[in-house]
């Protein structure tokens, strides 16, 4: 059972986290993940089947999370202010029934025009559970526990947070080929709208929605809105916008690299062992001890990736390059964990709903771009020069955290 959230004293030390949120909550949280991260590809799989186009699928793919990134902040603020339980229920009812309408309208005489604007609106009406679980997870630990055992507690949780946005990416996808194959290709939207109903409604139900209380109009309770575009917040931004683009590009650039080795179709499975390695690495960071400091970590992992970058266009078997991105795996997971704990700390008073998605929305931003830019280069020039396109991606990941590293030094 969800307990009262009540400050730690001397002389009482809090339970831990997984007690003051109750059992059930981790296990609703992360199913609750799965709608969005089986939407994207439910749809793209959908539109090709049932419309026997690949350039209209990948355009309502790549508009529903045009409009996961564009709304999801104003799902965030609308958090701040009127509170989860609200926003999250509208949300996840609007959403299954526009995923439900999707599976029928996909194979109707509709318009092609009808189906890329009924994706913008699925993706503008996700359901931001990712960022408002680390925001109720970090009002929790604010109220619980003093200053030096909430930051490590923070770590952890922003760890785990990290880690399980990485499992609903690696099997929301795989979920999706298995229903599309063993069912229908309605299989995979439908599943998603139920989840989204049920999981999503839970979620928002849960008694730790009061964890992140609604702020109070534009009273004392809240910052001003100029505050979330501070440099200590953008930055963090700006290194989840650059982890987009490498998923972006990393992922268009595989596939293609396994297009052109007869196996495009197993892409995805290749792709799991970056989900992997980074998922391994994002719950270990609960164990760096406190003089690895956050900046450092940034910095260290940055590079990590962008040394893990410069060795994917040199690979040229399957298995070099499941072990190539196992490796580059490693660098990612700390780094996200890094960007949200920082945001999360530096979040302005009564906005930190808003922050968490504004992180969310920069990584939606990133990997949309990146997989629209390096399809087009990797259809007119192959595989080989698509392959450099995630150093970019590693070198603003990079760029982003020594920015940050001298700033805080600055403040």
């Amino acid at each position: 059972m969800y307990s009262s959230v009540t400050p730690e004293t001397p002389a009482q030390k809090p339970a831990s986290l997984i007690r003051q949120t109750g059992a059930g909550y981790f296990p609703i949280a992360l199913v609750a993940r799965l709608p969005f991260a089986m939407m994207v590809v439910g749809v793209l799989t959908l539109v090709v089947a049932a419309r026997d186009s690949l350039a209209l699928g990948g355009a309502t793919s790549a508009l529903t999370g045009l409009g996961t990134a564009l709304i999801g902040p104003l799902l965030g603020a609308a958090a701040d202010k009127f509170g989860q339980r609200p926003v999250l229920l509208i949300a996840g009812l609007v959403n299954s029934g526009l995923l439900a309408l999707m599976a029928w309208l996909a194979f109707s005489p509709a318009p092609d025009s009808t189906l890329l604007v009924i994706a913008f609106l699925i993706g503008a009406s996700t359901p931001q559970v990712a960022p408002l679980s680390r925001s109720r997870l970090v009002g929790i630990i604010n109220r619980v526990y003093s200053r030096p055992r909430a930051a490590k507690v923070l770590n952890g949780t922003m760890a785990y947070e990290s880690a399980a946005d990485e499992m609903a990416f690696v099997f929301g996808p795989v979920v999706v080929g298995l229903l599309a194959t063993t069912l229908s290709p309605t299989a995979p939207v439908i599943g998603a709208a139920i989840l989204a109903l049920v999981f999503v409604s839970a979620f928002a139900l849960h008694p730790t929605a009061k964890a992140a209380p609604a702020g109070d109009g534009d009273g004392p309770t809240r910052a001003p809105a100029r505050e979330l575009f501070r440099v200590g917040v953008i930055l963090p931004m700006v290194g989840t916008f650059g982890m987009g683009l490498f998923f972006g590009t990393a992922l268009t650039a595989l596939t293609a690299f396994m297009g052109e080795r007869g196996a495009p179709e197993q892409a995805g499975l290749v792709y799991g062992a970056m989900g992997l390695g980074s998922a391994i690495l994002a719950l270990s960071v609960a164990l760096f001890p406190a003089r690895f400091t956050l900046s450092s970590r940034w910095i260290v992992f940055g590079v990590i990736l962008s040394v893990g970058s410069v060795a994917l266009p040199l690979v040229t078997s399957i298995p070099g390059m499941v072990v190539t991105l196992l490796v580059v795996g490693t660098g990612i997971g700390p780094a996200l964990v890094t960007m949200y704990t920082l945001a999360a700390a530096r979040s302005p008073r009564g906005r930190s709903a808003t922050v968490m998605t504004m992180l969310g929305s920069g990584v939606i931003v990133g990997q949309s771009g990146a997989s629209a830019l390096v399809g087009a280069l990797a259809e007119t020039a192959g595989a080989a020069p698509a392959l450099w396109t995630p150093l970019v991606a590693a070198a603003i990941v990079l760029g982003a955290g020594l920015a940050d590293s001298l700033g805080s030094r600055v403040r």
